[in-house]
Order: structure tokens, then sequence, then C-alpha cells
């Protein structure tokens, strides 16, 4: 069902206090470094530092909370290229139930270990996100499981939009000018959005996505969910076509301010670029985030650094 941006920063703002009992906030810190020379001061949200290395925990956990006991024993089907799957994974390691996550073949392999460690039951056919979604919602239906979308859900969502909740107490009354969010899905830039269009009044919302993977910007450009010639992307964490008729698709196209399209050596070389000046490790997306930070001209702009799971691999090739 269609849900609203009030809708969502209303359940963001009752969702908080139940995911900060096993979610600690991530901390909103000054790159100065990074933003030397830029025109602009950057604020990094961290999310690199969430538990389970990624935002994603964050929605999985607030869509888990709603189930019964039942439901989650009897098994949590989800789909992912990684980050979301390791936050259904952990939330039903912390309530307890049983998690099946189908992914890509192609998916990072750090992630994949991870959701080994987790417990999970893990699927891999084919490479498009989209359809492993298909897939997965699928096989909920035809077991009577409970199947969790990565962004087309609005408690998904709302959980989210903790980030935008916990950001806003963190700047104190400070002015904030906009915020640069990675778009996959759509589910995080929706939630965290929703909630600083509602308190931030002015503030300017950016959508960055890789240029070789953009559904959700052409979605929105196009007026209706479309399917792009995608290829392959450091961003993998934004990988993917959006599920048709998701309810992120409105939400997206309402909120956001500006798309901010950026190619892979710019995230190759914001990658490097945050680990030389602040010394964090952050994945493919969060570097895209902080890569189309800098093409914004002036003013003081949070960024949400959305994930740290990179593989070693990928890591050398990008450094080396």
């Amino acid at each position: 069902m269609p849900v609203t941006a009030a809708e969502i920063a209303d359940r963001s703002r009752g969702i908080a206090p139940s995911l900060h009992e096993y979610l600690p906030p991530t901390p909103l810190l000054p790159f100065h470094g990074f933003s030397a020379d830029l025109g602009v001061e950057v604020l990094a949200k961290c999310e690199h530092l969430q538990r389970t290395g990624s935002f994603k925990a964050r929605g999985a956990l607030a869509k888990i909370l709603t189930l019964t006991d039942a439901e989650r024993e009897a098994g949590v089907v989800t789909a992912s290229s990684g980050n979301h799957g390791l936050g259904v994974a952990n939330a039903l390691a912390l309530l307890g139930g049983r998690a099946i996550v189908y992914l890509p073949e192609n998916a990072s392999s750090s992630k994949v270990a991870a959701l080994r460690r987790l417990g999970a039951e893990l699927r891999a056919e084919g490479n498009d996100t989209g359809a492993q979604e298909l897939k997965a919602r699928a096989y909920a239906d035809e077991h009577g499981l409970t199947y969790v979308s990565p962004y087309n859900d609005a408690d998904v969502i709302a959980g989210q939009g903790t980030i935008g909740v916990e950001l806003v107490k963190q700047l104190k009354g400070e002015q904030l000018d906009g915020v640069v969010v990675a778009v996959g899905g759509g589910g995080l830039i929706s939630g965290v959005a929703a909630v600083l269009k509602q308190q931030l009044p002015g503030i300017k919302v950016y959508g960055a996505s890789p240029s070789a993977d953009a559904a959700m910007a052409e979605s929105v450009a196009a007026g209706r969910i479309v399917t792009v010639d995608a290829q392959p992307t450091l961003s993998d964490g934004t990988a993917g076509s959006v599920e048709p008729g998701s309810i992120t698709f409105d939400l997206c196209r309402d909120l956001v301010d500006e798309w901010i399209m950026v190619d892979e050596p710019a995230i190759r070389d914001a990658l490097r670029a945050v680990i030389d000046t602040e010394h964090h490790l952050i994945e493919g997306s969060a570097a895209m985030a902080f890569a189309a930070a800098r093409t914004i001209p002036s003013g003081r702009i949070a960024v949400v650094s959305c994930g740290a799971n990179i593989s070693s691999k990928t890591l050398a090739e990008v450094l080396g």
C-alpha cells in the first residue's frame, strides 16, 4: 500500500527507542581532511561503524521486531546484495529465528562469509538482485514464510529513517544545508529524507547513484519504474533493479531534490581519499556518496556513510 513521507517520519521517531536497545546511535563526525579544498564542510553519519557494518541493520531489525516468535522461528526470507541479508540475519540472531537469504552469485565474499557466521541459509542464482527479490518473495509465499524486502516495506524504510532522527539530535541546532545518500532501491533515502524534510525545512536532499547502475534515478526520470542496462560497479550495495510497484518510487520522486551520477573512477578516488584523510574503512556504496558530495559547490553537507563491508580483494584492487 502507498505510504506518505509524514507517515514514514512518524514511524521512524516511534521505532527509534526500540532500535536503540540493540543498535546504539552511530556518530556524526566532521571529515575535515576530506573537506579540505572542496568548498563544502562534510559531516559523516558513520553507518559504516554500525553493527553488521551497514545501515541495513536498522531497517531489518525494525521489521523483524514486528514479527511473532512463531513467524521468526518458521523462517524469514529475504533477497540482498549482502548488507540487507546481514541485517536480517543479525536481527534473527538477536531475537531468535531462521534466515534464508537469496544472493547474487557475484556477492562480495566478505558479506557472504559474514552471513555464514550468522547462520543464514544462502541461495545464489544469477547476478541480478531484482530477480533475486522476485524469487525470494515467491519462495516465501509458496512456503507460508515471511518475506522481508530490502526496501519495499514501510517498516524497513522507517527503520532506515532512524538515521535522520539521530542526525537531527546530533546537530544540536546547528545548520545543515544538505544530505547526500546513496540510492539503490530507495529505502535509505526515503527514510532519511522523510525525517529530515519534516525536521529541517529547507534542507536539500541529494540522491547519489553510480552511473553504471542507476535504476531508481532513471525510473524517476522516466516517470515509472524501468529496467536499466546495468554494468558492474564498485557500489555493489546499490546495484540491481527496482521491484515493480515499489513504494519507494513515489517517495524518491517527491523527496529527492537532485540526482548525482557518479562514475567508477570517482568512486575509487573517493574511497582512497576517505582512507587517506580520515582513516575510515568504507565500502563502494559509501564512497560513491562521498564522491557525489565532492560535486556540491558549497554548504555544510552530511553524507550518510552507509557501509564498510568491502572485501580485502576488492580493497587491494582499488588501492593498487
